[in-house]
């Protein structure tokens, strides 16, 4: 992965402005005796935002953007002048990119269209400055307010492909030989294990000008769930399609066996995957002849719809797209899309995993340079020599 542009996962150490003080300032103005208060209002800090942008595909850009740091408020002055607001940061990111605290797990947002943007972190308010606190009884108030302090949190960005169809199957099941022979696609194809290494998405056109999108991710085996081949990376990429292919070859020792073996892998992943649509097509059909595959068909699953298929002679390709389109146009998965985009459900995190995720890729350090107690003193020195 060292060689790749596609990054899928980054962290981001956050921080918002803080407030601006309030001033306490009492008007000393010639003839005036008793100017009374005039402090004005310190200025918002700014805030940490998160916007879709769909010219990007990949977190590339965010690789070495380590920190995200927003604008401080300005202080009030004299004469109700206000401070000014400190500047908000703006991450882009693709569409489909969810962000979560990288120390508790928690789900923050998702970005799911163009131009969507989140609040990571709210800028801290300014404080008031003392005009707001005279009254009869009390004409000179020499104290205000202090601003909002900042917010601070290491971010983690995740990103997941937007498709409509995933592709799920052991490592040379021909996965990347499919994405090729039906869209114009070209993933690395070789005949040794985990040749792909990062996902793929391919445009598969259809009748009538209609067409649907299919995602090809690196394969996973038995015990991925643990960490083995590739473990479950990737497999966060398939979380918002609406329907999962899974690919058998036909010269398996037992199709049955594998197709569970990949749901069981799958349900370990996440639990919601099994509410989806599932497809089971029989590859590398080139190899076996029609009795054979009548033959194959007793001990294949009941409960799953099965397609004979070859990527290499064209075999039953297009009887795959007509039940993929057939499956996807149908009114069940419509009303499932239209659920999802209400209420997109996010497999839990804990940091631990978060933190495991980031060591195996060779990537643990904590995201900052310094402390943030030595930022805020250095910050704070600046403040006191500027004023």
């Amino acid at each position: 992965m060292a060689e790749s542009n596609f990054v899928d996962y980054v962290k981001i150490f956050c921080r918002s402005g803080k407030g601006g003080r309030g001033s306490a300032h009492l008007r000393h103005d010639k003839y005036i005796p008793n100017g009374g208060p005039d402090g004005g209002d310190g200025g918002h800090g700014g805030s940490v935002i998160l916007k879709g942008n769909r010219n990007y595909w990949t977190l590339l850009h965010l690789r070495y953007q380590r920190h995200a740091f927003a604008g401080n408020g300005g202080n009030g002055g004299s004469n109700k002048c206000f401070g000014g607001d400190g500047s908000d940061v703006i991450i882009e990111v693709p569409c489909g990119t969810v962000a979560y605290n990288a120390e508790t797990g928690e789900y923050l947002c998702d970005i799911t269209h163009d131009g969507q943007q989140e609040v990571l972190l709210q800028g801290g308010r300014g404080g008031l400055g003392n005009w707001h606190f005279r009254t009869p009884t009390r004409q000179a108030p020499r104290f205000a307010q202090p601003g909002e302090p900042a917010q601070e949190m290491m971010v983690v960005l995740e990103l997941k492909l937007l498709a409509d169809v995933g592709l799920v199957g052991f490592p040379n099941a021909g996965k990347s030989t499919l994405l090729s022979a039906i869209s114009a696609a070209r993933p690395k194809i070789a005949n040794y294990p985990f040749t792909t290494l990062e996902p793929n998405l391919g445009i598969v056109s259809y009748r009538d000008g209609k067409s649907f999108v299919m995602a090809d991710i690196p394969g996973i085996i038995e015990g991925a769930s643990e960490g083995r081949g590739l473990g479950l990376r990737f497999l966060r990429h398939i979380e918002r399609n609406s329907l999962l292919l899974f690919m058998v070859p036909a010269d398996s020792e037992s199709i049955r066996h594998e197709y569970e073996v990949l749901l069981g892998e799958l349900t370990r992943f996440n639990q919601e995957l099994l509410d989806k649509s599932r497809i089971l097509a029989i590859t590398k059909c080139d190899l076996i002849d029609e009795e054979l595959q009548k033959m194959l068909e007793v001990e294949l699953p009941e409960d799953v719809p099965h397609v004979f298929i070859s990527g290499v002679s064209g075999f039953g390709l297009q009887l795959l797209k007509d039940v993929l389109w057939s499956e996807l146009d149908s009114e069940s998965n419509k009303i499932e899309a239209d659920w999802l985009s209400e209420r997109i459900v996010h497999r839990a995190r804990t940091a631990e995993e978060i933190r495991n995720e980031f060591q195996a890729m060779g990537d643990d350090d904590i995201g900052y340079d310094f402390s943030p107690e030595e930022y805020e003193s250095a910050e704070d020195s600046e403040m006191e020599l500027e004023e």
